[in-house]
């Protein structure tokens, strides 16, 4: 049976910004955290606002740790220079929930497309450099409901199996969410179906 990944790496802060010069061009290297489209959208329209006089934003994002959505942008770029180049380093660094931009000032003189991948290439490695890129674990997370009578069985297992609370309700019966890491949610799903009078269900 092969081991489950449950951990995943990404960044909790957007980076410094960084940048990398080719010829007179300027190339500003941005990593922002992100965990939807619309971030994405609000991070590339900050930018736009920032550097209102570049002529390319060039970028690459990867959202999720288990079914994987990207995208790779050239900008107006020749195909592929910018936005693949980018998205390479996504890749070189395993991270995801991550948004790279490159924000590109011409220099007036042409690069040519090997120049341009490059550029592309090394500004988000440097963006990803000037990262602080952290390691989490992938958690599943379970809804308890129990009566009061199972209240000290339920925190027993909670206590020993170090499992967090994120979440709990206590009316008429007790409802707690709580968050187990992937490799673990098995063995503790079981342990709470056994458990006579506590019902458990994956949210």
């Amino acid at each position: 049976m092969s081991e489950i990944k449950d951990t995943y790496k990404t960044i909790t802060k957007p980076s410094e910004e960084t940048l990398f010069k080719d010829r007179n061009s300027k190339f500003f290297g941005y990593a922002f955290p992100v965990f939807n489209e619309d971030d994405v959208k609000k991070a590339l329209e900050g930018l736009k606002k920032q550097h209102h006089s570049a002529r390319h934003f060039c970028y690459a994002w990867q959202l999720g740790t288990e079914k994987i959505r990207f995208r790779a942008n050239d900008d107006g770029e020749p195909s592929n220079s910018a936005g693949q180049p980018i998205y390479g380093q996504i890749q070189a660094f395993d991270v995801t929930n991550v948004l790279i931009v490159s924000v590109r000032y011409f220099g007036g003189t042409k690069l040519g497309v090997g120049g341009l991948i490059n550029a592309y290439r090394s500004s988000a490695q440097l963006a990803l450099e000037a990262s602080d890129i952290i390691e989490k674990t992938i958690d599943i997370h379970y809804k308890l409901t129990f009566g009061y009578d199972m209240m000290n069985k339920v925190q027993r297992i909670v206590k020993e199996r170090s499992i967090e609370i994120i979440n709990q309700k206590l009316e008429l019966a007790c409802e707690y969410t709580i968050s187990v890491r992937k490799k673990e949610a098995q063995v503790v799903f079981n342990i709470f179906t056994n458990l006579f009078k506590v019902e458990i269900k994956e949210l």
